[in-house]
């Protein structure tokens, strides 16, 4: 009786946790699968875009840059949109940008088109990363940090698919055929999956965050003042983390090893980044969001600090491994402590902003590696310059709790 009252489209309550929660997060976490190719179809391209256009690396790493500008402008929109239309809304907006972003990237006549269409490619997708993840918030209250970090995952998941099959559509038929080939899949299949979730949504509520559960911490911070912190914490540790995930299949090319190891280890390393979402999702149901963004943001760092000692491919495998395993929990982090310390009716809208900061980190040292490359001719520099970045970010988290214990003792 609780199983078909709950499927019932008439029924206007949700029960968090239920099986149908879970059918939920299941067919985002596929939304997120696809939606997610931008990020990483233009790292594999990379080499190959460059040389038909003869532009400079730093030229070339721009398009990426444009993607995570799009991306995170669009987690901000697109959080709005979810907060007051639902996410059904939020994603749909996108797709037919998405796919016309690649078609037409498919037919750019130069680098500079290039580059700006993935503005527009970045910003279509990104209802599928921050919006999702606020939104699976919502659905659940005993697993909120697992369903968050699972949402998230689907980010991932596409990056562990799209570089092989991008690398492999890039040989048999140009990129060229390749992109377009991608944009005509990805409309058509996730515009599928909007209508199977959007039948799990049923006529319940527009917006799920409704009935959704309150925080359950209190930081002695303002909304404003959080989300500052937050954001400043995130484009630190990912300028750190765009280092391998940008530039790991150039890195690979420059050593000789070519750019289809270096696709297999970007593959690799977001592979293992599953494993790690998916289990920081577990610590942070059990030991807070803070302290589980410290433990990946300090293990981020080492991972770093072994690629500046280690260059053989049988290591560069290995710690291309480990990176996934150690970074793959910290965005969705971030995610799970907006939703423990703010009001569910401006989840999406909040973590959209400090998801928008992170991408402008990833952007940004995507773009600045590249360029330090070009000054250095090797990049070692670029290293080093991650790890810089990912102390900074170790110390704000560091700072943010130890103002949180003060404020607990005073209380």
């Amino acid at each position: 009786m609780v199983i078909s009252s709950e499927f019932s489209p008439e029924v206007a309550t949700f029960i968090p946790d239920s099986r149908r929660a879970w059918l939920r997060l299941v067919v985002a976490v596929v939304i997120g699968s696809l939606g997610s190719v931008g990020m990483w179809s233009v790292v594999v391209a990379l080499p190959a875009v460059q040389t038909d256009f003869g532009a400079t690396r730093g030229t070339a790493s721009l398009a990426f840059t444009m993607v995570m500008l799009g991306f995170g402008l669009g987690q901000v929109v697109t959080g709005k949109i979810s907060d007051r239309y639902g996410i059904v809304a939020a994603i749909g907006a996108g797709i037919g940008i998405l796919g016309l972003g690649y078609v037409g990237a498919g037919y750019a006549p130069s680098i500079w088109a290039f580059i700006l269409l993935h503005f527009a490619i970045g910003l279509s997708s990104a209802a599928t990363f921050g919006p999702l993840m606020a939104e699976a918030s919502h659905w659940f209250e005993r697993y909120r940090g697992l369903a968050v970090a699972i949402a998230a995952s689907g980010n991932y998941v596409g990056g562990t698919v799209w570089p092989p099959l991008v690398n492999f559509g890039m040989q048999s038929v140009g990129w060229r055929t390749t992109h377009i080939a991608i944009g005509i899949f990805t409309a058509i299949s996730m515009l599928l999956a909007l209508m199977v979730l959007r039948v799990l949504m049923g006529a319940a509520t527009r917006r799920s965050h409704g009935n959704a559960a309150p925080p359950r911490v209190d930081l002695k911070l303002s909304t404003n003042a959080l989300t500052a912190i937050l954001s400043l914490a995130s484009i630190s540790c990912c300028v750190a983390m765009s280092m391998p995930q940008v530039h790991i299949v150039a890195y690979c090319g420059d050593l000789g090893y070519g750019v289809a190891r270096g696709a297999e280890m970007l593959s690799l390393m977001l592979g293992f980044g599953i494993i790690s979402r998916i289990g920081s999702g577990f610590l942070a149901d059990r030991i807070g969001g803070i302290r589980t963004l410290l433990i990946g943001s300090i293990a981020q760092g080492a991972a770093l600090l072994f690629y500046l000692f280690f260059d053989s491919l049988t290591s560069l495998y290995i710690i291309s491994a480990m990176f996934g395993l150690f970074q793959g929990g910290i965005v969705p982090s971030y995610a799970i402590i907006v939703r423990e310390a703010m009001p569910a009716s401006e989840a999406a809208t909040r973590i959209g902003i400090v998801i928008f900061a992170s991408v402008f980190g990833m952007s940004f040292g995507g773009w600045i590696s590249g360029v330090i490359f070009d000054a250095t001719g090797s990049y070692a520099a670029a290293f080093a310059n991650g790890l810089a970045w990912n102390l900074l970010n170790v110390s704000i988290i560091l700072l943010l709790m130890m103002r949180s214990r003060q404020r607990v003792a005073l209380a």
